[in-house]
């Protein structure tokens, strides 16, 4: 059982769509450019702002650093709280804080937002670590996040990679958990689709919230005396095939690992 937790946090843990591109909007107008269309400009939720200024509206590193600038104006003071909890996250941190698991976020948003939206939400006292980048353009990359934030984690003992999983919802995450050589979990009810955590390779894929929490959860049943064969081999059930799904490697969605009827199928 892995218990060591690392959550991305934007499209993740909450849904920025509105705080995001209303504040790239913001940015942009700045330099001429009209975008109405906020679903244009989810590609900006979840790699570093100064990459996607570059890549998506092919500006100077200069020009781009001036629109991260123009951003974080509108967003530190409004566009924060544009933003909503996906339905579940509390109690599934809940759930996996009472099995005595380490919780940390892991984001390429700066660490002091990261700290305020988790404040706002009433989620923070769930983490015992909290790392982001840093205001000044240091640690984006998600390999650097994913570094310090299992330093934190582990402290001054020996880090555990074996019993870590690095969970987010884009291909960013799952490559900054490879660099890091721990065990990626990908989530598609945010913004990286199947597509693109297949193609990242993660570990293992998860549709919704509810499923999240069956994956991190399994194997920590408690099975109380006098439960009948079919009760305990419920609980024993998706344990057996996660472990089986181990040694295969194949990449697994929890329906899969948990599917009574088709228990071999590989989600497409």
């Amino acid at each position: 059982m892995k218990n060591y937790l690392l959550f991305d946090l934007d499209g993740t843990l909450t849904d920025p769509k509105v705080g995001i591109c209303t504040c790239v909007q913001y940015a942009l107008a700045s330099f001429g450019i009209e975008e109405p269309d906020i679903d244009k400009l989810e590609p900006f939720i979840g790699p570093p702002l100064k990459d996607s200024f570059i890549k998506f509206y092919n500006m100077s590193e200069e020009q781009a650093e001036e629109a991260v600038a123009k951003y974080r104006e509108r967003f530190q003071d409004t566009g924060i709280f544009e933003n909503r909890l996906y339905d579940g996250i509390p109690q599934m941190l809940q759930a996996l804080n009472s099995k005595g698991m380490f919780l940390a976020v892991a984001s390429s948003k700066p660490t002091v937002f990261v700290e305020r939206i988790l404040e706002h939400f009433g989620i923070r006292k769930y983490f015992k670590v909290v790392v982001g980048s840093e205001l000044d353009g240091r640690r984006v990359n998600k390999d650097e996040v994913v570094e310090e934030a299992l330093r934190q984690l582990f402290g001054d003992k020996p880090i555990e990679k074996n019993k870590v999983y690095m969970i987010g919802d884009r291909k960013f995450d799952v490559e900054g958990a490879k660099a890091m050589g721990v065990d990626s979990v990908g989530v598609t009810y945010g913004y990286g689709d199947m597509e693109e955590l297949r193609e990242a390779k993660a570990d293992y894929i998860v549709r919704s919230v509810e499923e999240l929490q069956r994956f991190l959860l399994r194997g920590t049943e408690d099975v109380k005396p006098g439960m009948n064969f079919q009760k305990i081999w419920q609980f024993a059930y998706p344990f057996l095939m996660f472990s089986l799904s181990e040694a295969l490697r194949f990449t697994w969605c929890v329906s899969c690992l948990t599917c009574w009827e088709e228990p071999w199928q590989v989600c497409r």
